[in-house]
């Protein structure tokens, strides 16, 4: 089922996760909170102000909507009001809410704006997705199973969309240098290891009298491809012909022994594994050792990921730490998150005792 939430990495497809959007931004200024005072500036449809941004009580209570779908999706009841469980909730919405706008402020310095058009766009491409492929009634059911309106919607993907370009400007002069690829793929050699193309057909246990009429049938002749498409229990290959990548060390011992033994275009003696039982194999080319080269790029894209990301999560705990430690933050009474996580940058350091 197609979640009409989205990460802020794609604003496509995701299962059924309908606190996605802010939790995932949430997660990478873990152990932040809200703090400041009640809200001077803020008025009775504001639950806090974020410097010159007012967080309504609307995105609030939609905020708590999206929670009360989620627990129900996952059958679990939703807390009473007052209760504890109740108010911890409370909070992470609060929280959520100031840190998306924060990001707002932070995008406004850097003259990111965001228009309708943007927005409009987004949920467009995604009621073309599946399940939905153009059908708004399906379209509108899924939004009431996840507790949205479409104003929340649009809310959501604002949001995305700005930390989309916070992202993109955070990350912009980061690179990974040829020193950092080597040094990667001399650490991580293991994670390349020598590779085979293969045909196989997984016969299963307790079958070696199958196996061999098999083995039999190829050395007369037969179709590997189609022998593979009719006996074998491997999802995987059966369907494409028996044809398999197999990885030196990666695969049951006694499959991995025959598969790298063999000569190339040679068809192996069927071989019986403790794990999943026969296996008839031919080896379809030479072994092939992974050059640096081979998988440089791929390395080169892995450790830019790692970087963006760290560099993120890093300029979002230091946006958390600022909004906490300049006092942007007012909460309307009763609005204020509790217990208050801003203490670890408000509160003096209190020395430990060895």
């Amino acid at each position: 089922m197609t979640s009409l939430s989205a990460s802020r990495f794609n604003a496509g497809r995701v299962k059924a996760r309908v606190l996605l959007p802010l939790v995932v931004l949430a997660l990478l200024v873990a152990g932040c909170g809200g703090g400041g005072g009640d809200a001077s500036d803020a008025t009775e449809d504001d639950v806090a102000t974020v410097g010159s941004i007012h967080v309504s009580k609307e995105r609030f209570t939609d905020t708590i909507a999206r929670f009360r779908a989620s627990l129900k999706a996952q059958k679990q009841p939703f807390p009473k009001e007052g209760t504890t469980q109740y108010e911890s909730l409370k909070s992470q919405a609060i929280w959520l809410l100031v840190l998306e706008a924060a990001r707002q402020l932070e995008a406004d310095k850097l003259g990111i704006e965001v228009t309708d058009d943007q927005i409009s766009a987004r949920i467009d491409a995604l009621k073309k997705q599946d399940p939905f492929k153009g059908n708004n009634a399906k379209f509108e059911q899924e939004m009431k199973k996840e507790g949205l309106t479409e104003a929340e919607l649009r809310n959501l993907y604002r949001g995305i969309i700005i930390s989309e370009q916070l992202t993109s400007h955070i990350t912009d002069n980061l690179e990974v240098s040829d020193d950092e690829v080597h040094d990667y793929f001399v650490e991580h050699k293991a994670d390349y290891p020598p590779s085979r193309e293969v045909q196989e057909i997984l016969v299963g246990k307790n079958k070696e009298k199958l196996a061999n009429q098999i083995y039999q049938q190829l050395k007369n002749g037969a179709d590997f491809a189609k022998l593979a498409k009719k006996y074998s229990q491997d999802p995987g290959s059966k369907d494409q012909g028996g044809n398999f990548t197999a990885q030196k060390g990666k695969d049951v011992p006694d499959f991995d022994k025959v598969a790298f033994s063999i000569k190339t275009g040679e068809l192996a003696k069927p071989v019986n594994t403790p794990e999943y039982g026969w296996f008839v194999i031919k080896a379809l080319k030479p072994v092939k050792t992974t050059a640096e080269k081979d998988v440089s790029e791929t390395i080169r894209q892995q450790l830019l990921s790692e970087k963006s990301n760290q560099a993120y999560t890093d300029w979002a705990g230091d946006l958390a730490k600022n909004i906490c430690s300049d006092g942007k933050i007012e909460y309307q009474i009763g609005y204020t998150p509790n217990p208050d996580p801003c203490a670890q940058y408000t509160s003096p350091a209190t020395d430990t005792v060895p």
